[in-house]
């Protein structure tokens, strides 16, 4: 479970650096990873920090990419790939920011 959990793009874009990296870390476990991404900042939709998400992965070494997967331990991983990273990566950023259309009012 994510500690970030549903906080929105708007909290997650004004999050301190060191938060947002923290966030990001939940996501996929690579720190350099988390960092490009979190000086992206701000993001203007869901899917524009998908986006820079996905291609920042392309980034990551080999070495970089056994790592990560070796923090998954508790996903059902099929294979060790990229394709495979970015279903994660995906899912986890959707559980952090939560709906695109946030939550309703009680």
């Amino acid at each position: 479970m994510l500690m970030h959990h549903g906080i929105g793009l708007d909290r997650f874009n004004s999050l301190p650096r060191r938060r947002a990296i923290h966030a990001l870390y939940e996501c996929c476990c690579n720190v350099t990873w988390a960092q490009k991404i979190a000086d992206g900042r701000p993001y203007p939709g869901h899917a524009a920090l998908q986006t820079a998400a996905e291609a920042e992965l392309h980034a990551l070494s080999g070495i970089d990419l056994e790592r990560v997967f070796d923090s998954c331990v508790h996903e059902q991983v099929s294979e060790q790939n990229l394709t495979e990273l970015k279903r994660i990566t995906r899912a986890r950023i959707r559980a952090l920011l939560g709906p695109e259309e946030g939550y309703p009012d009680y």
